[in-house]
This record gives structure tokens, C-alpha cells and sequence, in this order.
């Protein structure tokens, strides 16, 4: 992971991946989170409620030529953009919950289960390039043979 400030680029298909699972997912979650909230249960229908809260979140950050005459998508899907993506797909991951929580049903599955993978996606960049196996032997190789060398001299 990146510390500090700092963004790790990205190959452009993982950027260009996760942001249309986004756009489409939170698409596909908004018009189901409609079709949820014609049920009996009361559940069902906050976790439709709450499925489209999440898409237009998604949406905002992800797409934000799709709400251009919200006031503040413009200043919000920049703050976003500026963020790691580990935060990104903290803030994803914690949107797609809740829904499964209240109800299941194949419209909550399938719409937050978009969303759920969008932070999924964003996870996995934020993870970043996996090492090859002699990096990581010579870089256990070199702190064994340090904890050896400097063990003598403090005993």
C-alpha cells in the first residue's frame, strides 16, 4: 500500500476496470434498488432505500457527467479522486453491507453485490504489484542475516 500521500500507478485497465464496475454497478443498483422497494417488508424497502443512496454515491464519485446538475458532484468526485484507493474501497465495501443485512433478495444480491465489487476492485489496486518470490527470499535473507550479525554484540 502507499503510505502517506503517495498513489502508486495503476496500470490504466485496473483504473478504467473499477470504474466501469462503478458507473454500470451503480446503475444496475439504483434502478433494482427501485424495483426493491415495491415489497411488504419494511426491511426490503430501506434496503432498497439504502441500496440507491449507495449507487448515487457511486455513481457521483465514479461518473460525475451522469449528476451534472447536482451542485456539489463536481467538488466531491474530485475529493474522491484524490483519495487512496484503499479509502475508496473502504468507503464501497461499507456502503454494499448494510442492504445484505436487511434483506435478501436477487435485486439486493445482484445491485450491491455491483457496488460490493467495485470496492473489491478498489482493494485489490490499492494492494498493489505482487513480488516475485527471489525479492522477497533475498529480502528475508538479508534481515535473518542482520538479526545474526548484530545478536552477538548485544549479548
Amino acid at each position: 500500500m502507499a503510505s502517506g500521500g503517495q498513489q502508486v500507478e495503476q496500470p490504466w485497465w485496473q483504473k478504467y476496470l473499477a470504474r466501469g464496475v462503478g458507473c454500470g454497478g451503480g446503475v444496475i443498483a439504483l434502478g433494482l434498488g427501485l424495483f426493491n422497494c415495491i415489497s411488504f417488508s419494511a426491511w426490503c424497502i430501506v434496503a432498497g432505500i439504502w441500496q440507491m443512496v449507495a449507487a448515487f454515491v457511486v455513481i457521483s464519485a465514479e461518473a460525475p457527467c451522469c449528476c451534472m446538475f447536482v451542485e456539489f458532484v463536481q467538488r466531491y468526485s474530485m475529493w474522491v479522486d484524490s483519495r487512496p484507493s484503499w479509502q475508496k474501497a473502504a468507503l464501497y465495501i461499507s456502503v454494499a453491507i448494510p442492504p445484505f443485512i436487511m434483506c435478501i433478495s436477487v435485486s439486493i444480491i445482484l445491485g450491491s453485490g455491483l457496488i460490493f465489487l467495485c470496492g473489491v476492485l478498489y482493494g485489490l489496486m490499492a494492494l498493489g504489484k505482487k513480488l516475485d518470490v527471489v525479492n522477497v527470499s533475498f529480502q528475508i535473507g538479508r534481515i535473518i542475516n542482520l538479526m545474526f550479525l548484530r545478536l552477538p554484540k548485544l549479548l
